[in-house]
This record gives structure tokens, sequence and C-alpha cells, in this order.
């Protein structure tokens, strides 16, 4: 048995919806919520929604591209490189991508609690 599992992110993607790298599902991580979202110039990268009822928190990396991200009543101008990091999980959040080949790295977790994956992942690649 390996220690490390090792994937490149443009070979992970579910088949159904090309834009999303389910990254946690992929390599089997169980410690925090990991994905990356694609997008081209206009595109929805990450949907309107709060985290609410998991009670995560969420940090966002631009891995390429440039995207605008509303948080709350906020504007964000998103170039690659740039770290968004919600707090707050009832905060309403989206992003759209504002060139093509925008890629955004999502991580969630609850602070101060272990991490359980809550399994809309794997509902959505098994099409439950």
């Amino acid at each position: 048995m390996s220690a490390y599992k090792a994937a490149h992110l443009d070979e992970i993607a579910a088949e159904q919806w090309p834009y999303w790298a389910p990254i946690r599902h992929e390599l089997d991580i169980r410690s925090f919520g990991i994905n990356a979202w694609r997008g081209a110039d206009g595109d929805e990268v990450i949907k309107r929604h709060s985290e609410e009822e998991s009670g995560q928190e969420e940090l966002y990396m631009v891995l390429s591209g440039h995207a605008t991200f509303t948080v709350g009543e906020d504007e964000i101008d998103a170039p690659a490189g740039t770290l968004i990091y919600i707090t707050e999980p009832g905060t309403e959040r989206v992003c759209f991508a504002k060139e093509d080949g925008t890629v955004v790295l999502s991580l969630g977790a609850v602070r101060g609690k272990v991490y359980e994956p809550s399994g809309w992942d794997t509902g959505y690649l098994e099409g439950a």
C-alpha cells in the first residue's frame, strides 16, 4: 500500500459534468472537502449557495483564469492566485468566470469538528 495518491487535475472530471473535478471523491480524501470547478467566460463556476446547513467554512482559490465572486453583498475581483476564505457558513456566495479556462479550487470543513463527507458528491457521481 502506497503512502500517497497522485493525479493531474486535467484528468479528473465527472463524466456528466465536465466542469466539475471531484477531487475528494477521486482521491478518497476523508479529512476535508475539496473540488475544482472549471468555466469559460460568463459561466457560473461556483453555484449560488450557502453552507448554512453543513456549517462548513470554505476556502476558494482561483488556480487559473479570472473570476468574480459575490460574497454576501461584496463583489470581489479574483484573478489567478486570489484566495477567498468564507468564515461564516450562512453567507451566500457565487462565482462567475471572467475568461475562458478559469479554474477555482474549493476546500471546506467545519471548524473544530472531524470532517465527515456528506455524500452529495458520491450521489451526483452515481446518479442518485
